[in-house]
């Protein structure tokens, strides 16, 4: 198998475009169901941030199609508009880029330790879907393993090296301190609840919006208040920072009913979605000031930080060793990938009997049969695969050559059999 990947970054892309490629959980699983179909699609992960959108692929090695054109085809949008913002990376360019990734290396705020979270997530949501194979499971995982020890063993980030932390310190050195101010945070997601825990933090007056669900407890920090999310507006004139950061594809603050306020102060607002939480033209009315995520930068390259990124780079390098050791027993793949589809025909051929006892449409029961070869498949890489990150090669190798004469040993009974 062969790794690939796309997407839309804060290094090439605004906060609309990477608005345009940002996908709920829905999505999500609109998106892997769509790509199911792909037969050149062996397993596919979908990493989705305020930062970045990154498709990450699992392809055969002969696969030769345009991951841009599936991708845009799937959000209905025109490819050649977005592919100036698009990167791609293929093989160890992106296996590089991965490990880089999960450490906090590529993040907007290097060292952050959201991503490797988002990370993790992503994995999660796609096995969920039954979308990842082996090939990104232990890419992932190994990523994962990397960031960890990143993570605890070098100090690339502070305490408070995250959007809101840095957003925070970026409004202090404007001359704006939060201490004793009240604040709403709109959101109770995770980036709410670090916001709102910075918040209080740093002394201030906070209450967080919580939606009026049927069911279930909506957890918020210890010592804020709550309020409805429909009374947000009856609220914000009495406040001094807006944060917003929730995952709503819909404006939570509007300049429509903004623009009905008469606030006797300055009021800040802080955008920390994407896409946009708060519509960019609020911040054309007088009082209000508005700032989005690509407002805020870091700076941490001192030297202590450069000693630390070196060790960090020293770390990935050896983790990502440790996933080519898996990889590279390239020799083992055209059996296994001809296993497959033996697996397959074999399914075929024992469901033959039962599909010309099924009252269909051709084509229905043409695509079914499609469906039912490609879960073989699926199944029998899940199984293979899983062996070969268990088991040592040689024992690894003599599975793979018993499960070839049992195949075979089938065939021959079958041709045997329709002879007589």
């Amino acid at each position: 198998m062969a790794v690939w990947m796309i997407g839309v970054d804060h290094t090439r892309a605004d906060i609309d475009v990477r608005g345009v490629f940002s996908f709920t959980k829905k999505k999500l699983q609109e998106a892997y169901e769509h790509f199911r179909s792909f037969r050149d699609i062996s397993g596919n992960v979908i990493l989705s941030t305020c930062n970045r959108m990154e498709w990450w692929l699992s392809v055969s090695e002969e696969a030769d199609f345009s991951p841009a054109s599936l991708l845009c085809g799937f959000l209905g949008i025109d490819e050649a508009a977005y592919a100036p913002f698009f990167i791609q990376r293929k093989g160890g360019e992106a296996v590089d880029h991965f490990f880089r990734l999960a450490a906090g290396l590529e993040s907007k705020i290097v060292g952050e330790d959201q991503i490797l979270t988002q990370v993790g997530e992503a994995l999660q949501l796609s096995r969920t879907a039954y979308a990842a194979d082996h090939t990104l499971e232990v890419l992932f995982r190994q990523g994962i393993t990397a960031g960890k020890r990143v993570k605890t063993e070098t100090d690339l980030s502070s305490a408070d090296s995250s959007v809101i932390h840095t957003a925070l310190r970026m409004l202090e050195e404007k001359g704006f301190t939060v201490r004793g101010k009240k604040c709403m945070v709109i959101g109770n997601g995770m980036m709410g609840k670090l916001s709102a825990t910075a918040l209080l933090e740093r002394g201030a007056d906070v209450t967080v919006t919580v939606r009026q669900y049927t069911s279930g407890i909506v957890d918020i920090p210890r010592d804020c208040k709550r309020i409805g999310y429909k009374d947000r507006y009856g609220l914000l004139p009495e406040c001094e920072l807006v944060v917003s950061a929730t995952s709503s594809p819909n404006y939570t603050i509007q300049y429509k009913d903004l623009a009905l306020l008469s606030p006797d102060h300055d009021i800040l607002l802080v955008d920390l979605a994407v896409p946009r939480d708060i519509e960019a033209e609020a911040g054309t009315l007088a009082r209000f000031t508005l700032y989005d995520i690509d407002a805020f930068q870091i700076d941490l390259r001192s030297e202590k930080f450069m000693r630390n990124l070196a060790k960090a780079e020293s770390i990935l390098e050896a983790e990502k060793a440790e996933f080519y050791n898996w990889y590279s027993g390239r020799d083992l793949v055209p059996r296994i990938q001809a296993l497959k589809q033996l697996s397959a025909r074999d399914v075929d051929a024992r469901l033959t009997p039962v599909f010309r006892g099924v009252s269909m449409d051709p084509e229905d029961k043409a695509a079914l049969r499609r469906e039912v070869e490609g879960a073989a498949e699926r199944m029998m890489n899940r199984l293979l695969f899983g062996a070969k990150a268990r088991l040592p090669e040689a024992v690894f190798s003599q599975c793979v050559e018993a499960m070839e004469f049992v195949f075979q040993d089938q065939a021959a009974e079958a041709r045997a059999s329709g002879s007589r």
